[in-house]
């Protein structure tokens, strides 16, 4: 089975009447704007995975800000993969919130079975905050803990947004804080965690004995991979011994699971090797 990770549908609704949701949700807004964004119904998906030659697509809805606006993405997300149990796996979209538990547990009540994509930098969470941490935000910490904690307690994963923090800027890319995202991986044992784009580079310290025993929970997908890396990535991968946790997401609508092809087939993973990246990682993570 091959299996796309990484994919985004959006109510038509919303597609439609993109900017009125824009001039509230500042993130979406910066986006949308993006001379690279465009917006993908479910069956979008569905003709994609048939035309490129995937099984399954793990889809999920924009992680806004506001709860009201993730509680109704999430709907449609639910809608859909009852519509497609073959073919979609579906995420939750929560912000940090006093509520944020009772969403994710009425989705995982509904089929869905994991949490993500969420925006660290366009959600307003504070990777660092934690249990033992409440005086510069404990607001934040006593919500990110709300949601890594029903996490924990389903067992299902929670997808992070992570870009590297260098080269080329772009719609989206943040000041990222390798520190920080340690602090929330480490006083998160037991948290199935999958960091977005590679993870911005950061599983390269996986070197590091201390870092390879704390991320041990820690996937990476792929996603937007094109734009940013060649091949060589992959090799890195391979390197350091851990194509188990590579995850394959082609961030569809942006870019098509074709266009990752030429990079697969020029990297040094045999054909073996890209199997658990191109679905079986998948399928051991999320049970499908």
């Amino acid at each position: 089975m091959k299996v796309d990770c990484h994919v985004h549908i959006t109510p038509p609704d919303i597609s439609a009447n993109w900017t009125q949701y824009a001039e509230k949700e500042p993130y979406f807004s910066l986006l949308s704007n993006s001379k690279v964004n465009k917006f993908a119904s479910a069956e979008d998906v569905t003709a994609m995975l048939e035309t490129e030659g995937f099984d399954r697509a793990v889809v999920f809805g924009f992680g806004f800000k506001d709860l009201g606006l993730c509680r109704y993405v999430n709907d449609y997300v639910i809608e859909k993969v009852k519509q497609y149990p073959d073919k979609l796996t579906g995420f939750a979209a929560a912000p940090p919130c006093d509520k944020a538990a009772y969403e994710i547990q009425r989705c995982f009540n509904a089929g869905l079975r994991g949490v993500g994509e969420l925006f660290p930098a366009g959600q307003d969470i504070d990777l660092s905050c934690d249990a033992g941490n409440f005086a510069a935000n404990a607001e934040s910490s006593a919500d990110i803990m709300e949601i890594t904690s029903i996490c924990k307690s389903l067992d299902i994963p929670l997808l992070l947004h992570v870009n590297e923090p260098v080269g080329h800027s772009y719609a989206g890319k943040t000041d990222v804080h390798f520190k920080k995202l340690e602090t929330f991986i480490t006083k998160n044992p037991g948290l199935k965690i999958i960091l977005a784009h590679f993870g911005g580079g950061i599983f390269l310290y996986e070197t590091m004995k201390e870092i390879k025993t704390a991320f041990a929970n820690v996937y990476y997908d792929t996603a937007a991979a094109p734009f940013i890396y060649d091949h060589r990535i992959y090799n890195a991968i391979k390197s350091l011994g851990i194509c188990d946790k590579l995850l394959f997401g082609s961030d569809f609508p942006i870019l098509p699971p074709s266009r990752y092809l030429s990079a697969l087939n020029e990297s040094s993973l045999s054909d073996n090797e890209k199997k658990p990246v191109l679905g079986l990682n998948a399928q051991k993570l999320l049970g499908i």
